[in-house]
Protein backbone atom coordinates (compact mmCIF):
# COMPACT_ATOMS: atom_id res chain seq x y z
CA UNK A 1 0.00 0.00 0.00
CA UNK A 2 1.01 3.34 -0.93
CA UNK A 3 2.44 5.65 1.99
CA UNK A 4 0.45 8.21 2.56
CA UNK A 5 1.15 12.12 3.91
CA UNK A 6 -0.10 15.68 4.09
CA UNK A 7 1.41 18.32 3.01
CA UNK A 8 2.38 20.74 5.94
CA UNK A 9 -0.17 23.73 4.16
CA UNK A 10 -2.74 21.19 3.10
CA UNK A 11 -5.64 18.98 4.46
CA UNK A 12 -5.27 17.18 1.26
CA UNK A 13 -3.71 13.66 1.54
CA UNK A 14 -0.93 13.10 -0.60
CA UNK A 15 1.38 9.89 -2.02
CA UNK A 16 4.38 10.35 -3.54
CA UNK A 17 4.34 7.37 -5.33
CA UNK A 18 0.98 8.63 -7.23
CA UNK A 19 2.99 11.62 -7.93
CA UNK A 20 6.31 10.15 -8.96
CA UNK A 21 4.24 8.07 -11.19
CA UNK A 22 1.64 11.23 -12.74
CA UNK A 23 5.11 12.73 -13.36
CA UNK A 24 6.92 10.17 -15.20
CA UNK A 25 3.63 10.02 -17.45
CA UNK A 26 3.21 13.79 -17.80
CA UNK A 27 6.76 13.82 -19.15
CA UNK A 28 6.21 10.97 -21.70
CA UNK A 29 2.80 12.81 -23.19
CA UNK A 30 4.61 15.97 -23.14
CA UNK A 31 8.32 15.24 -24.26
CA UNK A 32 8.74 19.04 -25.10
CA UNK A 33 8.79 19.57 -21.52
CA UNK A 34 12.41 18.36 -21.39
CA UNK A 35 13.77 20.88 -23.66
CA UNK A 36 12.31 23.58 -20.54
CA UNK A 37 15.02 22.64 -18.57
CA UNK A 38 16.56 25.76 -17.87
CA UNK A 39 13.10 26.99 -16.15
CA UNK A 40 13.62 23.60 -13.99
CA UNK A 41 16.88 25.09 -12.45
CA UNK A 42 15.66 28.58 -11.84
CA UNK A 43 12.49 27.21 -9.94
CA UNK A 44 15.12 26.09 -7.56
CA UNK A 45 17.43 29.19 -7.20
CA UNK A 46 15.69 32.40 -8.66
CA UNK A 47 12.21 31.38 -7.88
CA UNK A 48 12.77 28.60 -4.46
CA UNK A 49 10.85 30.81 -1.83
CA UNK A 50 7.95 29.42 -3.71
CA UNK A 51 8.67 26.30 -2.37
CA UNK A 52 10.29 27.40 0.64
CA UNK A 53 6.69 28.61 1.37
CA UNK A 54 5.07 25.97 0.19
CA UNK A 55 3.05 28.42 -2.23
CA UNK A 56 1.27 27.12 -5.34
CA UNK A 57 1.05 30.36 -6.98
CA UNK A 58 -1.40 30.23 -10.53
CA UNK A 59 -2.08 33.85 -11.02
CA UNK A 60 0.70 34.79 -13.89
CA UNK A 61 -2.25 36.81 -16.03
CA UNK A 62 -2.80 39.00 -12.58
CA UNK A 63 0.53 39.39 -12.23
CA UNK A 64 4.11 37.79 -12.77
CA UNK A 65 7.08 37.23 -9.94
CA UNK A 66 10.33 38.08 -10.27
CA UNK A 67 13.46 36.23 -10.17
CA UNK A 68 15.96 36.88 -7.06
CA UNK A 69 18.50 38.83 -9.52
CA UNK A 70 16.11 40.58 -11.50
CA UNK A 71 16.26 42.63 -7.31
CA UNK A 72 20.05 42.06 -7.31
CA UNK A 73 20.98 43.94 -10.15
CA UNK A 74 18.79 46.86 -9.70
CA UNK A 75 19.64 47.85 -5.81
CA UNK A 76 23.21 47.46 -6.91
CA UNK A 77 22.80 49.61 -9.44
CA UNK A 78 20.70 52.08 -6.65
CA UNK A 79 23.67 51.49 -4.43
CA UNK A 80 26.51 52.02 -6.47
CA UNK A 81 25.16 55.46 -7.62
CA UNK A 82 24.00 58.83 -7.53
CA UNK A 83 20.97 59.54 -9.59
CA UNK A 84 18.89 62.68 -10.19
CA UNK A 85 15.56 63.78 -11.80
CA UNK A 86 15.90 62.94 -15.63
CA UNK A 87 14.22 66.56 -16.44
CA UNK A 88 17.62 68.32 -15.58
CA UNK A 89 21.47 69.01 -17.34
CA UNK A 90 23.37 68.18 -14.22
CA UNK A 91 25.45 65.31 -13.97
CA UNK A 92 23.40 62.94 -11.83
CA UNK A 93 20.53 63.61 -14.41
CA UNK A 94 22.53 62.91 -17.16
CA UNK A 95 23.13 59.77 -16.15
CA UNK A 96 19.47 58.99 -14.79
CA UNK A 97 18.59 60.13 -18.53
CA UNK A 98 21.42 57.77 -20.30
CA UNK A 99 19.65 54.78 -18.38
CA UNK A 100 15.67 55.74 -19.15
CA UNK A 101 16.40 56.18 -22.85
CA UNK A 102 18.66 53.00 -22.81
CA UNK A 103 15.58 51.16 -20.77
CA UNK A 104 13.25 52.85 -23.91
CA UNK A 105 15.30 51.43 -26.95
CA UNK A 106 15.81 48.28 -25.11
CA UNK A 107 11.83 47.58 -25.02
CA UNK A 108 11.95 49.05 -28.65
CA UNK A 109 14.75 45.88 -29.73
CA UNK A 110 12.83 43.31 -27.58
CA UNK A 111 9.57 43.52 -29.75
CA UNK A 112 11.64 44.41 -32.92
CA UNK A 113 9.90 47.61 -32.96
CA UNK A 114 13.00 49.13 -34.26
CA UNK A 115 12.42 52.79 -35.44
CA UNK A 116 8.93 52.66 -36.20
CA UNK A 117 7.44 53.30 -32.81
CA UNK A 118 8.30 55.82 -30.48
CA UNK A 119 7.64 54.04 -26.57
CA UNK A 120 6.04 56.06 -24.02
CA UNK A 121 6.18 54.82 -20.42
CA UNK A 122 3.36 54.87 -18.51
CA UNK A 123 2.06 53.96 -14.89
CA UNK A 124 0.87 50.37 -16.60
CA UNK A 125 -1.03 48.83 -19.45
CA UNK A 126 -4.42 51.02 -18.30
CA UNK A 127 -2.76 54.21 -18.27
CA UNK A 128 -1.34 53.78 -22.00
CA UNK A 129 -4.85 53.03 -22.75
CA UNK A 130 -5.95 56.05 -21.38
CA UNK A 131 -3.53 57.89 -23.39
CA UNK A 132 -5.58 56.26 -26.78
CA UNK A 133 -8.50 56.90 -25.56
CA UNK A 134 -8.20 60.48 -24.88
CA UNK A 135 -5.71 61.59 -27.71
CA UNK A 136 -6.98 60.03 -30.71
CA UNK A 137 -9.20 61.48 -33.10
CA UNK A 138 -12.63 60.29 -32.44
CA UNK A 139 -15.48 62.52 -33.91
CA UNK A 140 -18.77 62.51 -35.52
CA UNK A 141 -18.37 60.00 -38.41
CA UNK A 142 -15.66 57.70 -36.21
CA UNK A 143 -16.07 54.38 -35.09
CA UNK A 144 -14.79 52.14 -32.16
CA UNK A 145 -14.77 48.53 -32.96
CA UNK A 146 -13.83 46.54 -30.01
CA UNK A 147 -14.63 42.86 -29.45
CA UNK A 148 -16.88 41.47 -26.14
CA UNK A 149 -13.52 40.03 -25.36
CA UNK A 150 -11.51 42.75 -23.69
CA UNK A 151 -9.76 44.41 -20.07
CA UNK A 152 -12.30 47.15 -18.94
CA UNK A 153 -9.28 49.33 -19.92
CA UNK A 154 -10.09 49.00 -23.47
CA UNK A 155 -13.83 49.49 -22.98
CA UNK A 156 -12.88 52.30 -21.27
CA UNK A 157 -11.98 54.05 -24.56
CA UNK A 158 -15.58 53.67 -25.60
CA UNK A 159 -16.41 56.35 -23.27
CA UNK A 160 -13.86 58.97 -24.94
CA UNK A 161 -15.30 57.41 -28.33
CA UNK A 162 -18.74 58.71 -27.05
CA UNK A 163 -17.89 62.00 -25.93
CA UNK A 164 -16.76 63.22 -29.09
CA UNK A 165 -19.19 61.85 -30.94
CA UNK A 166 -18.26 58.52 -32.63
CA UNK A 167 -20.30 55.54 -32.28
CA UNK A 168 -18.91 52.59 -30.98
CA UNK A 169 -19.50 48.64 -31.78
CA UNK A 170 -19.12 45.25 -30.51
CA UNK A 171 -17.57 42.32 -32.22
CA UNK A 172 -19.42 39.08 -30.42
CA UNK A 173 -17.89 36.11 -29.80
CA UNK A 174 -18.68 32.53 -30.62
CA UNK A 175 -19.73 30.02 -28.44
CA UNK A 176 -17.84 27.87 -26.70
CA UNK A 177 -14.34 28.41 -27.41
CA UNK A 178 -15.14 32.26 -27.07
CA UNK A 179 -13.88 33.24 -29.99
CA UNK A 180 -14.59 36.30 -32.40
CA UNK A 181 -17.01 35.51 -34.91
CA UNK A 182 -15.02 36.79 -37.95
CA UNK A 183 -17.95 36.60 -40.22
CA UNK A 184 -19.25 39.34 -37.74
CA UNK A 185 -15.78 40.69 -37.55
CA UNK A 186 -15.11 41.39 -41.27
CA UNK A 187 -18.43 42.68 -41.99
CA UNK A 188 -17.95 45.55 -39.31
CA UNK A 189 -14.89 45.96 -40.86
CA UNK A 190 -16.44 47.45 -44.19
CA UNK A 191 -18.66 49.34 -42.66
CA UNK A 192 -17.25 52.79 -42.17
CA UNK A 193 -16.42 56.00 -43.77
CA UNK A 194 -12.95 56.21 -44.85
CA UNK A 195 -13.37 60.48 -44.87
CA UNK A 196 -13.15 59.33 -40.51
CA UNK A 197 -10.30 58.20 -38.05
CA UNK A 198 -11.33 54.82 -37.02
CA UNK A 199 -10.06 52.23 -34.36
CA UNK A 200 -10.24 48.85 -34.35
CA UNK A 201 -9.07 47.34 -30.36
CA UNK A 202 -8.62 43.57 -29.42
CA UNK A 203 -6.49 41.65 -27.32
CA UNK A 204 -4.13 39.10 -29.50
CA UNK A 205 -4.72 36.99 -26.09
CA UNK A 206 -7.55 36.89 -23.41
CA UNK A 207 -6.84 37.39 -20.03
CA UNK A 208 -10.40 35.51 -19.16
CA UNK A 209 -10.08 32.55 -21.79
CA UNK A 210 -6.67 32.25 -22.72
CA UNK A 211 -8.22 32.35 -26.52
CA UNK A 212 -5.16 33.54 -28.93
CA UNK A 213 -7.24 35.81 -31.36
CA UNK A 214 -5.18 36.05 -34.49
CA UNK A 215 -2.50 38.72 -34.92
CA UNK A 216 -3.49 38.56 -38.47
CA UNK A 217 -6.61 40.96 -37.76
CA UNK A 218 -4.38 43.52 -37.45
CA UNK A 219 -3.31 43.95 -41.51
CA UNK A 220 -6.83 42.88 -41.97
CA UNK A 221 -8.67 45.93 -40.62
CA UNK A 222 -5.74 48.28 -41.72
CA UNK A 223 -6.51 47.19 -45.35
CA UNK A 224 -9.85 48.54 -44.64
CA UNK A 225 -8.59 51.77 -43.37
CA UNK A 226 -8.66 51.28 -39.65
CA UNK A 227 -6.18 52.37 -37.16
CA UNK A 228 -5.51 49.48 -34.54
CA UNK A 229 -4.75 48.97 -30.88
CA UNK A 230 -3.55 45.91 -29.31
CA UNK A 231 -4.02 45.38 -25.65
CA UNK A 232 -1.34 42.54 -25.22
CA UNK A 233 -0.68 42.89 -21.36
CA UNK A 234 -1.45 39.16 -21.27
CA UNK A 235 0.04 38.04 -24.54
CA UNK A 236 3.98 39.01 -24.16
CA UNK A 237 4.59 37.15 -20.86
CA UNK A 238 5.00 33.78 -22.76
CA UNK A 239 4.60 34.69 -26.28
CA UNK A 240 6.81 36.52 -29.05
CA UNK A 241 5.45 39.72 -30.61
CA UNK A 242 7.55 40.68 -33.40
CA UNK A 243 6.45 44.36 -34.45
CA UNK A 244 8.81 44.22 -37.69
CA UNK A 245 6.39 41.51 -39.08
CA UNK A 246 2.85 42.41 -37.39
CA UNK A 247 2.47 46.21 -36.95
CA UNK A 248 -0.04 47.56 -35.08
CA UNK A 249 -0.80 51.23 -34.38
CA UNK A 250 -0.79 50.45 -30.66
CA UNK A 251 0.32 48.18 -28.43
CA UNK A 252 -0.16 48.34 -24.25
CA UNK A 253 1.95 46.26 -21.95
CA UNK A 254 2.25 45.97 -18.23
CA UNK A 255 5.69 45.20 -17.23
CA UNK A 256 5.34 43.47 -13.89
CA UNK A 257 2.93 41.06 -15.70
CA UNK A 258 5.82 40.03 -18.06
CA UNK A 259 8.52 39.24 -15.12
CA UNK A 260 7.08 40.42 -11.69
CA UNK A 261 9.21 43.59 -11.19
CA UNK A 262 9.09 46.93 -11.21
CA UNK A 263 5.46 47.47 -10.46
CA UNK A 264 3.70 50.52 -11.35
CA UNK A 265 6.13 50.41 -15.13
CA UNK A 266 3.28 49.86 -18.78
CA UNK A 267 3.98 51.40 -21.99
CA UNK A 268 2.36 52.05 -24.99
CA UNK A 269 4.00 51.58 -28.17
CA UNK A 270 2.35 54.11 -30.86
CA UNK A 271 3.38 53.83 -34.81
CA UNK A 272 4.92 57.00 -35.64
CA UNK A 273 3.08 57.25 -39.06
CA UNK A 274 0.00 57.69 -36.72
CA UNK A 275 1.13 59.76 -33.53
CA UNK A 276 0.73 63.00 -35.35
CA UNK A 277 -2.91 62.25 -35.35
CA UNK A 278 -2.89 62.41 -31.58
CA UNK A 279 -4.39 65.23 -29.92
CA UNK A 280 -3.28 65.90 -26.12
CA UNK A 281 -6.10 66.96 -24.19
CA UNK A 282 -3.52 68.67 -21.58
CA UNK A 283 -0.19 69.57 -20.77
CA UNK A 284 1.72 68.80 -17.48
CA UNK A 285 5.46 69.19 -16.40
CA UNK A 286 7.71 67.18 -18.55
CA UNK A 287 5.73 67.17 -21.81
CA UNK A 288 5.83 70.64 -22.84
CA UNK A 289 8.96 72.29 -24.77
CA UNK A 290 7.30 75.67 -23.92
CA UNK A 291 4.28 77.22 -21.71
CA UNK A 292 3.00 80.60 -20.92
CA UNK A 293 0.60 82.29 -18.24
CA UNK A 294 0.33 85.55 -19.87
CA UNK A 295 1.07 84.26 -23.37
CA UNK A 296 -1.97 81.71 -22.74
CA UNK A 297 -0.23 78.94 -25.21
CA UNK A 298 2.07 76.29 -25.26
CA UNK A 299 3.72 73.82 -27.55
CA UNK A 300 4.03 69.93 -26.48
CA UNK A 301 7.46 68.39 -26.65
CA UNK A 302 7.42 66.62 -29.87
CA UNK A 303 7.57 62.19 -29.62
CA UNK A 304 6.81 60.19 -26.57
CA UNK A 305 7.90 62.92 -24.13
CA UNK A 306 5.00 64.79 -24.69
CA UNK A 307 2.72 61.49 -23.54
CA UNK A 308 4.95 61.29 -20.18
CA UNK A 309 2.90 63.46 -17.88
CA UNK A 310 5.18 64.88 -15.48
CA UNK A 311 8.39 63.15 -13.91
CA UNK A 312 8.64 59.05 -15.21
CA UNK A 313 9.58 56.24 -12.63
CA UNK A 314 12.94 57.19 -12.89
CA UNK A 315 14.44 55.08 -10.46
CA UNK A 316 12.54 51.73 -11.89
CA UNK A 317 12.52 52.24 -15.43
CA UNK A 318 15.75 50.59 -15.56
CA UNK A 319 14.46 47.58 -13.99
CA UNK A 320 12.82 47.17 -17.14
CA UNK A 321 15.85 46.52 -18.93
CA UNK A 322 16.94 43.89 -16.34
CA UNK A 323 13.20 42.14 -16.53
CA UNK A 324 13.96 42.35 -20.20
CA UNK A 325 17.42 40.36 -20.53
CA UNK A 326 16.42 37.89 -17.77
CA UNK A 327 13.12 36.77 -20.52
CA UNK A 328 16.04 36.67 -23.20
CA UNK A 329 18.18 34.86 -20.84
CA UNK A 330 15.70 31.80 -20.90
CA UNK A 331 13.86 32.46 -24.45
CA UNK A 332 10.12 33.48 -24.76
CA UNK A 333 9.93 29.65 -26.73
CA UNK A 334 11.24 28.19 -23.88
CA UNK A 335 8.36 29.37 -21.82
CA UNK A 336 5.94 29.39 -24.16
CA UNK A 337 6.97 25.30 -24.71
CA UNK A 338 6.50 24.89 -20.18
CA UNK A 339 3.26 26.98 -20.47
CA UNK A 340 1.98 25.08 -23.31
CA UNK A 341 2.68 21.44 -22.21
CA UNK A 342 1.44 22.30 -18.64
CA UNK A 343 -1.69 23.97 -19.85
CA UNK A 344 -2.30 21.04 -21.82
CA UNK A 345 -2.11 18.53 -19.21
CA UNK A 346 -4.43 20.48 -16.53
CA UNK A 347 -6.98 21.25 -19.45
CA UNK A 348 -7.21 17.32 -20.37
CA UNK A 349 -7.38 16.67 -16.68
CA UNK A 350 -9.81 19.15 -15.73
CA UNK A 351 -12.21 17.91 -18.46
CA UNK A 352 -11.76 14.36 -17.54
CA UNK A 353 -13.55 15.09 -13.87
CA UNK A 354 -16.78 13.39 -13.20
CA UNK A 355 -18.93 12.75 -10.52
CA UNK A 356 -19.44 9.39 -9.23
CA UNK A 357 -23.37 9.20 -11.29
CA UNK A 358 -21.16 10.62 -14.73
CA UNK A 359 -22.12 14.05 -14.55
CA UNK A 360 -18.37 16.82 -15.05
CA UNK A 361 -17.54 18.29 -12.22
CA UNK A 362 -16.24 21.43 -14.11
CA UNK A 363 -17.04 23.71 -17.17
CA UNK A 364 -14.17 25.61 -18.84
CA UNK A 365 -14.63 28.66 -20.08
CA UNK A 366 -13.26 28.79 -23.97
CA UNK A 367 -11.08 26.10 -25.85
CA UNK A 368 -10.16 22.86 -24.39
CA UNK A 369 -7.42 22.09 -25.76
CA UNK A 370 -4.28 24.26 -26.52
CA UNK A 371 -4.99 24.88 -30.25
CA UNK A 372 -5.07 28.85 -30.64
CA UNK A 373 -5.27 29.42 -26.73
CA UNK A 374 -2.62 30.17 -23.74
CA UNK A 375 -2.04 29.15 -20.48
CA UNK A 376 -5.13 31.08 -18.62
CA UNK A 377 -7.57 28.29 -17.74
CA UNK A 378 -11.39 29.90 -16.25
CA UNK A 379 -13.79 27.35 -15.07
CA UNK A 380 -16.60 26.84 -12.85
CA UNK A 381 -17.32 23.80 -10.61
CA UNK A 382 -21.23 22.48 -10.64
CA UNK A 383 -22.06 19.80 -8.19
CA UNK A 384 -23.43 15.99 -9.22
CA UNK A 385 -27.18 17.48 -9.34
CA UNK A 386 -25.42 19.74 -12.17
CA UNK A 387 -25.62 22.85 -9.61
CA UNK A 388 -23.35 25.65 -9.18
CA UNK A 389 -21.19 25.68 -6.60
CA UNK A 390 -19.82 29.01 -5.12
CA UNK A 391 -16.45 30.17 -6.89
CA UNK A 392 -15.83 32.43 -3.87
CA UNK A 393 -15.96 29.60 -1.39
CA UNK A 394 -13.67 28.14 -3.85
CA UNK A 395 -11.21 30.39 -3.23
CA UNK A 396 -11.12 30.35 0.31
CA UNK A 397 -10.41 26.51 0.28
CA UNK A 398 -7.77 27.31 -2.29
CA UNK A 399 -6.24 29.66 0.30
CA UNK A 400 -6.38 27.26 2.92
CA UNK A 401 -4.17 24.72 0.29
CA UNK A 402 -2.02 27.36 -0.33
CA UNK A 403 -2.56 28.13 -4.06
CA UNK A 404 -2.71 31.11 -5.06
CA UNK A 405 -5.59 31.66 -7.99
CA UNK A 406 -7.74 34.29 -9.15
CA UNK A 407 -11.59 34.57 -8.79
CA UNK A 408 -14.53 37.00 -9.84
CA UNK A 409 -15.06 38.67 -13.28
CA UNK A 410 -11.34 39.54 -14.17
CA UNK A 411 -11.93 43.14 -15.69
CA UNK A 412 -13.50 41.83 -18.89
CA UNK A 413 -17.21 41.61 -18.63
CA UNK A 414 -17.80 40.78 -21.96
CA UNK A 415 -16.40 37.79 -22.18
CA UNK A 416 -17.68 36.83 -19.35
CA UNK A 417 -21.11 37.92 -20.12
CA UNK A 418 -20.87 35.38 -23.21
CA UNK A 419 -18.95 32.90 -21.60
CA UNK A 420 -21.88 32.63 -18.41
CA UNK A 421 -24.76 33.36 -20.90
CA UNK A 422 -25.73 35.99 -19.09
CA UNK A 423 -28.30 38.27 -21.50
CA UNK A 424 -28.93 41.67 -22.11
CA UNK A 425 -31.85 41.48 -19.83
CA UNK A 426 -29.65 39.66 -16.85
CA UNK A 427 -27.21 43.04 -17.40
CA UNK A 428 -29.74 45.55 -17.52
CA UNK A 429 -31.20 44.65 -14.38
CA UNK A 430 -27.81 44.94 -12.58
CA UNK A 431 -27.63 48.24 -14.47
CA UNK A 432 -30.65 49.36 -13.20
CA UNK A 433 -29.65 47.90 -9.76
CA UNK A 434 -28.11 51.53 -9.35
CA UNK A 435 -25.05 52.76 -8.59
CA UNK A 436 -24.82 50.17 -5.57
CA UNK A 437 -24.44 47.62 -7.40
CA UNK A 438 -21.24 45.55 -7.00
CA UNK A 439 -20.40 42.25 -7.99
CA UNK A 440 -21.42 40.48 -5.15
CA UNK A 441 -24.51 41.90 -5.14
CA UNK A 442 -24.87 40.66 -8.80
CA UNK A 443 -23.61 37.15 -7.60
CA UNK A 444 -26.48 36.90 -5.54
CA UNK A 445 -28.52 38.59 -7.77
CA UNK A 446 -28.17 36.46 -10.93
CA UNK A 447 -28.35 33.38 -8.57
CA UNK A 448 -32.05 34.14 -7.98
CA UNK A 449 -32.50 34.34 -11.95
CA UNK A 450 -31.40 31.00 -12.52
CA UNK A 451 -28.51 28.44 -12.31
CA UNK A 452 -26.12 31.17 -13.84
CA UNK A 453 -22.62 32.49 -12.36
CA UNK A 454 -21.82 36.25 -12.36
CA UNK A 455 -17.98 34.93 -11.95
CA UNK A 456 -15.48 32.44 -12.39
CA UNK A 457 -12.37 30.58 -11.17
CA UNK A 458 -9.19 31.21 -13.06
CA UNK A 459 -6.05 29.66 -12.98
CA UNK A 460 -3.18 30.90 -14.95
CA UNK A 461 0.46 29.34 -15.80
CA UNK A 462 3.77 31.46 -15.94
CA UNK A 463 7.45 30.89 -16.25
CA UNK A 464 7.49 29.72 -12.92
CA UNK A 465 4.85 27.03 -12.67
CA UNK A 466 5.98 23.36 -12.95
CA UNK A 467 4.14 20.11 -12.75
CA UNK A 468 4.34 19.77 -9.07
CA UNK A 469 2.02 23.32 -9.07
CA UNK A 470 -0.92 21.62 -11.41
CA UNK A 471 -0.57 18.44 -9.92
CA UNK A 472 -1.58 19.75 -6.29
CA UNK A 473 -4.47 21.99 -7.92
CA UNK A 474 -5.24 18.96 -9.49
CA UNK A 475 -5.83 16.90 -6.13
CA UNK A 476 -7.59 19.88 -4.88
CA UNK A 477 -10.14 19.86 -7.59
CA UNK A 478 -11.16 16.51 -7.21
CA UNK A 479 -11.75 17.05 -3.85
CA UNK A 480 -15.55 18.47 -5.21
CA UNK A 481 -16.64 14.90 -6.42
CA UNK A 482 -19.51 13.90 -5.55
CA UNK A 483 -20.19 16.96 -3.08
CA UNK A 484 -23.45 19.38 -3.33
CA UNK A 485 -22.06 21.71 -0.75
CA UNK A 486 -18.14 22.63 -0.14
CA UNK A 487 -17.54 20.92 3.55
CA UNK A 488 -15.27 18.68 1.82
CA UNK A 489 -12.95 16.09 3.28
CA UNK A 490 -9.69 15.39 2.38
CA UNK A 491 -9.40 12.81 -0.28
CA UNK A 492 -6.05 11.73 -2.73
CA UNK A 493 -6.23 12.63 -6.48
CA UNK A 494 -6.39 9.38 -8.72
CA UNK A 495 -5.10 10.72 -11.74
CA UNK A 496 -5.69 7.32 -13.67
CA UNK A 497 -9.50 6.74 -12.65
CA UNK A 498 -10.23 10.51 -14.33
CA UNK A 499 -8.33 9.22 -17.70
CA UNK A 500 -10.23 6.39 -17.60
CA UNK A 501 -13.65 7.98 -17.09
CA UNK A 502 -12.57 10.39 -19.74
CA UNK A 503 -11.78 7.65 -22.29
CA UNK A 504 -15.24 5.94 -21.26
CA UNK A 505 -13.75 2.97 -20.05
Amino acid sequence: MSSMMTDKNTAVTFSPEAYDLAYQQFRQAYPAYATTHRLTELRQTEYKRLDTQKQIYLDFTGGGLYAESQLQQHFDLLRTHVYGNPHSANPTSLIMTDLVEGARHYVRRYFNAGDRYVCIFTPNASGALKHVGESYPFQPGSGYLLTFDNHNSVNGIREFARRKGATYTYVPLTRPELRIDETKLAALLDAIDPAYPHLFAYPPQSNFSGVKHPLDYVKLAQSKGWDTLLDAAAFVPTNRLDLAEVQPDFVSISFYKMFGYPTGIGALLVHKRIIEKLQRPWFAGGTVNFASVQGEGHYLTPGEAGFEDGTVDYLNIPAVKIGLQHLESIGIDTINTRVRCLTAWLLENLYALRHSNGRAMVRIYGPVNTERRGGTVTLNFYGPDEKLLDYRRVEEMANHEGISLRTGCFCNPGAGEIAEELTAEDMHAAIDGGIDMSLPRFVQMIQYRGNKSAGAIRVSIGLATNFADVYRFMRFAATFRDQTNLNIGAVTFDIENCRAIRDGS
